[in-house]
């Protein structure tokens, strides 16, 4: 049984956009791996941007820079 998760940051994607993650995560794995979509776990998680760090600094910060 397959686990994917994957972590956004929480900036407003859709329902529908993370309904495509889910699909083809799950696309892939069946794909590549061979992989039974229907013990494919997709978990998607959002991360508000003052707690997702980059290169010592939060992504708030980092996009109030233009980066």
């Amino acid at each position: 049984m397959p686990y994917v998760n994957i972590k956004i940051t929480r900036e407003g994607a859709s329902a529908e956009q993370k309904a495509e993650l889910i699909a083809g995560a799950t696309e892939l794995l069946r794909r590549v791996l061979g992989k039974n979509p229907q013990t494919t776990v997709v978990v998607i998680d959002e991360v508000e941007t003052d707690n997702w760090g980059i290169g010592g600094e939060t992504v708030t910060v980092r996009r109030a820079r233009g980066q």
